[in-house]
């Protein structure tokens, strides 16, 4: 697998990896629920780029293709036998438990990527494009804008209806107690303290370490199993 440091392929290539695993996954696999979902937001991004709907589409690209990275290396960690980041562990761990419902396994996922590796993503783009996170601001909220819309379509299309309310309910009071408002405004900082450590190489593994653990163990409550 070609290191994050060397990747600069355009977000085309990354929808076709996507798209290989949507085809490749059982339908009712976690990860395939969250990679369709993540896939939906990704394709939009792209027919953006190709529209020139971005001002500055270099910037856009690269931080793009960062963030979707990040996700994409966790599934060959899998593939590998290899151990994915903390954030992303639970997904891959119950992702066929039939307690769990897919509105948990996307949104499980909507917090490995935005709380982790969004904030890892800013500070490989920075790297990349030489250039201070403040400068990629606009388009840190514009992928978070475009996350916020996805959660409340992925909420309304995945909740089960009135008729399953004894699950509806308790899924309800679990998933209400993760915001992706506060998560992004989260990710913001951590990308930000995780800049201004750069160099102290030691801190910057201790603070990315801390920042995968709490993130998973989110992830880990989020997939908590419900009764059919």
């Amino acid at each position: 697998m070609e290191q994050l440091e060397q990747f600069t392929t355009p977000v085309d290539a990354v929808v076709s990896r996507m798209r290989a695993l949507d085809a490749a996954l059982d339908a009712r696999d976690g990860v395939a629920v969250f990679n369709r979902v993540y896939l939906t937001v990704t394709e939009e991004t792209d027919r953006r780029l190709d529209s020139g709907r971005f001002p500055d589409q270099h910037t856009a690209l690269t931080l793009d293709v960062r963030f979707v990275q990040r996700y994409l290396s966790a599934v060959d960690a899998v593939t590998d036998g290899l151990r994915p980041p903390a954030c992303w562990r639970p997904l891959f761990q119950f992702r066929r438990h039939p307690g769990v419902r897919p509105l948990q396994f996307a949104l499980a996922g909507i917090n490995a990527h935005i709380g982790h590796d969004l904030a890892l993503a800013v500070v490989d783009a920075c790297r990349t494009l030489d250039c201070e996170p403040d400068e990629l601001e606009s388009e840190f909220d514009r992928v978070g804008d475009l996350l916020t819309a996805l959660e409340e379509r992925v909420r309304e299309d995945l909740m089960p209806g009135p008729d399953l309310l004894r699950i509806a309910d308790p899924l309800t009071h679990l998933l209400g107690a993760w915001s992706l408002e506060r998560a992004r405004d989260a990710t913001w900082a951590a990308a930000r303290a995780l800049w201004a450590l750069r160099e102290l190489p030691d801190l910057t593994v201790e603070f990315t370490d801390r920042l995968d653990a709490a993130v998973g163990f989110a992830g880990r409550m989020m997939l908590t199993p419900l009764p059919d």
